[in-house]
């Protein structure tokens, strides 16, 4: 048995280095708790650009231009040191992270901003970042499209652990991608919530027969700053849930065992089985014996990919 904590607080919003802090103290609590594996969220650093799917993109231009700007400033920049108190804590419990940061971009244009999903683990190094394939409607005015180099299960101490961030989960073949390798602990970080979202990670669990750990954002009006611009007209009631959360953890049968966690914040426990996993295979495994690869094959251009390609290794990107 291993123990998870899905994590279901909200950010300090746009203040990376404070929500890098409240993590840290978060993974403490957590690994005082026997967690052996702690999930945060879809950008939880430094929050979801809720706005997106408030703004009229012509009409609110100025406004967009203004919370970009602040975005952008707090965007995780992996080649730096940003994420180091989160490796340290990771080594210093030898627990294993999942957390959806911001990311700016620092090889290329350095000013595009990628959905990110990075895998932390127990030894504190980074083991598998994730960009997210394809925003959905009003996010691609805010984040770049990622490529397939991060669509990797890895081993962990207490299991193989993989995953896709949002409404990726609706994409049939990024899915098959993840459970042709053998994924046994499947997270799904996302800004969704509802009993549509949460039946979408049921189905999930039973197609793959994994456990799916979903952890949702969690945003109520008084979690803005004062200092956000025009929160009067977008955010004017503090009590306002714009994100419930609905954080919860279903195995491989499909059952939901812990939450959702709706309308709270806190950490949601819960102790997983991952030999449920391999067994739940035994009368459906979709890309083991279930599979058909005389009818159907998928193939995955896992290379990392680039606009400009510099002859000059020193400068290549690729």
């Amino acid at each position: 048995m291993a123990k998870i904590a899905v994590v279901q607080k909200a950010p300090i919003f746009l203040d990376k280095q404070q929500t890098i802090k409240l993590a840290v103290s978060t993974v403490e609590e957590a690994a005082n708790h026997g967690a052996e594996l702690v999930v945060f969220t879809e950008t939880f650093i430094p929050g979801y650009p809720t706005w997106v799917w408030r703004l009229k993109p012509g009409a609110d231009w100025g406004l967009y231009e203004e919370l970009h700007d602040r975005l952008l400033k707090n965007a995780v920049v992996m080649e730096s040191d940003d994420l180091v108190p989160l490796y340290d804590v990771a080594k210093k419990y030898h627990i294993t992270i999942v957390c959806g940061i911001e990311e700016r971009d620092s090889t290329l244009s350095q000013s595009t901003i990628y959905n990110t999903m990075i895998i932390i683990g127990s030894d504190g190094k980074l083991l598998n970042k994730h960009r997210k394939l394809m925003p959905t409607n009003p996010e691609r005015m805010t984040w770049g499209f990622g490529d397939a180099s991060g669509l990797k299960v890895v081993k962990t101490p207490i299991g193989r652990v993989g995953g896709l961030l949002c409404w990726e989960n609706f994409m049939p073949l990024a899915r098959y991608a993840i459970y042709a390798q053998g994924v046994e602990i499947y997270i799904a970080p996302t800004y969704d919530s509802g009993e549509g979202w949460i039946g979408t990670l049921q189905h999930i669990a039973r197609e793959g027969r994994c456990w799916v750990i979903g952890c949702g954002n969690l945003m109520q009006g008084s979690d803005f700053p004062d200092d956000f611009p025009e929160k009067e007209r977008l955010y004017p009631n503090a009590k306002e849930w714009v994100n419930p959360g609905d954080s919860l953890v279903i195995a491989p049968s499909g059952d939901i065992v812990a939450g959702p966690m709706r309308e709270e914040s806190g950490i949601l426990y819960c102790d997983v089985d991952i030999e449920k996993a391999a067994l739940a295979k035994r009368a459906f495994d979709v890309a083991g014996h279930y599979a058909r690869p005389d009818v159907f094959q998928l193939h995955v251009n896992n290379e990392p990919q680039s606009p400009v390609v510099f002859s000059n290794s020193e400068h290549s990107h690729k």
